[in-house]
């Protein structure tokens, strides 16, 4: 078979569909070999893997080369050793991960002396074909990657994505259309307007003209929260609690703002009483609904009234929490919201959508108009006048992908409904989770979950290890290929300075609080296992 068939076009659907099984059938096999959420040892062990893996493909494509007589290439095929599939100790061909799980001792990175690079960076002269390359790469993806489908991997809001989402993907990659000019995305473009819209509406239902645009995520959300609010007033200056995500500060240093004036908060969230003494008309406040630290959300109804009081600016940046807006038993949650001028969303969160899945909705459509920018060959006022939709103007970048196609597809296959119940499923477990956290003796619960983060310490940090030995059990459980958790700093301290505090952040909508049982008692063993080391180890302090 041709490897440089097409994915388009007559026979592009039929090739697809032979090439696709062969992609899923590596992929089985690599999380087969992974068995666990997160491949162990880790980088040091798997870039060790991966050079080793080298070998092994770099053999198929010397057979190839023996076949035709010619030699292949030596630079990065000879000299590898022995395959070592990701998650293998090279010694003795023993399972890193099962290793650990069973009292052996994982390879830890900080232990090498170098972390080897993967291969020397020579592309193959002489390809291997389209199924042998896509069966081996896809198993080494597969068996190399964080699974967030593993309940066990529950660090980030990092979700796994529903499977028409993905599906839905393939169609939009095989027709490529491009979303910067209507004549490269004529019915793309129009579902994308229609998904906008209906997503423009979520957020502002009272509003007589609101409208929305596709982002890679809430960090070009927050980007273009502040563009808007600097081009309706140069003098912008950003101001945001101490809980905000780090992409506001970014973001007002690229666009040449003023540093962010961050104001305090409690519990993780602002403080409305402390915008009053800062605010002026030419602020704009970003309020956070679903923090990443804790899933906190800031309290809306009273931060727009200072904003509005003041007549300064209101972002939010609801990229976690936002989607709480299709169930009706959480969407009060954000009450306030609809008062906004401008919101920041994420599908690739609640919403289960492959990275990325961004979504910036305005209160007032012609916001949107700073956007506006002319390339004759791609949006001429001809071709405007004439009726051809500009679609230049519906981001600050130029090529981009059909991304609301998928998204489009999942709301139409499951609608708000189906996807409020998905959020409420990760909520009520997160809730339960908390609960479990609070009757166990070996961990303590920073605070009831708002939406699905679950934040805990294991007490033996409180009583003896502090936050080194906090940190050491996330690594150890990453490097065992056990779990894959968060960490959060909040000013819990006896004077209030930073504590550092595991997270679980549960995005897995068909988990129950019993899948995770086995990782609260985990944590706690692995504390009291790294405890025990600490006081062993001749360079503890």
């Amino acid at each position: 078979m041709r490897a440089d068939g097409l994915a388009g076009g007559e026979g592009g659907a039929d090739r697809l569909g032979e090439l696709i099984p062969v992609a899923l059938r590596g992929m089985a096999a690599g999380i087969a070999e992974r068995g666990g959420p997160v491949p162990a040892g880790g980088p040091a062990a798997v870039a060790a893997a991966l050079v080793a893996e080298g070998g092994e493909l770099g053999s198929v494509a010397a057979a190839l080369d023996a076949e035709r007589g010619e030699p292949g290439p030596a630079v990065g095929r000879a000299g590898r050793g022995p395959v070592v599939a990701p998650g293998l100790a090279a010694e003795g061909g023993e399972p890193v991960a099962a290793a650990a799980r069973t009292g052996g001792r994982a390879v830890r990175s900080t232990e090498s002396a170098a972390v080897p690079t993967a291969g020397t960076g020579a592309l193959p002269r002489r390809g291997v074909g389209a199924e042998a390359a896509l069966e081996e790469l896809s198993r080494l993806l597969a068996a190399g990657s964080a699974d967030p489908a593993d309940p066990a991997c529950a660090a980030h809001l990092h979700c796994p994505p529903l499977a028409v989402s993905v599906a839905a993907d393939v169609v939009a990659s095989a027709l490529n259309p491009s979303m910067d000019s209507w004549d490269q995305a004529p019915v793309a473009s129009e579902l994308e307007r229609e998904f906008t819209t209906g997503i423009a509406r979520l957020c502002y239902p009272g509003a007589e003209a609101p409208d929305a645009v596709v982002t890679t995520g809430g960090t070009e959300s927050n980007l273009l929260g502040l563009l808007l609010a600097r081009e309706r007033n140069p003098r912008t200056q950003p101001v945001c609690g101490a809980n905000a995500h780090h992409s506001v500060a970014r973001a007002a240093w690229l666009l040449g703002l003023p540093a962010p004036i961050v104001v305090p908060c409690e519990g993780d969230r602002l403080l409305p009483g402390a915008l009053a003494g800062v605010l002026t008309a030419d602020s704009v406040v970003v309020a956070t609904a679903g923090t990443t630290n804790t899933g906190t959300l800031d309290p809306l109804p009273e931060i727009a009234e200072i904003c509005r009081r003041h007549e300064a600016r209101l972002h939010v940046d609801a990229a976690y929490g936002g989607m709480a807006l299709c169930s009706e038993t959480l969407k009060t949650k954000l009450n306030g919201l609809e008062l906004a001028d401008s919101v920041a969303l994420d599908l690739h969160k609640f919403g289960w959508q492959p990275v990325a899945a961004g979504l910036f909705a305005a209160r007032e459509a012609a916001d949107l108009g700073a956007l506006t920018v002319r390339a004759e060959y791609l949006n001429a006022d001809d071709d405007t006048e004439a009726g051809l939709p500009d679609l230049l103007g519906r981001s600050i970048r130029t090529s981009r992908r059909p991304d609301a196609f998928r998204m489009a597809v999942t709301v139409h296959a499951l609608g708000t409904e189906g996807l409020g119940a998905l959020v409420e499923r990760c909520c009520t477990t997160a809730t339960e989770v908390a609960r479990r956290v609070e009757e166990h003796p070996g961990l303590r619960l920073w605070g009831p979950p708002e939406l699905s983060t679950v934040v805990l310490r294991p007490v033996v940090a409180d009583e003896t290890g502090g936050d080194e030995l906090v940190a050491r059990v996330r690594r150890a459980l990453l490097e065992a290929g056990t779990a894959v958790i968060g960490r959060a700093a909040l000013p819990t301290g006896p004077s209030g300075e930073n504590q550092l505090w595991l997270k679980l952040t549960l995005l897995h909508p068909h988990t129950t609080a019993d899948d995770y049982r086995p990782l609260l008692d985990r944590i706690v063993a692995t504390a009291g296992a790294e405890l025990v080391a600490g006081r062993e180890s001749p360079v503890a302090s």
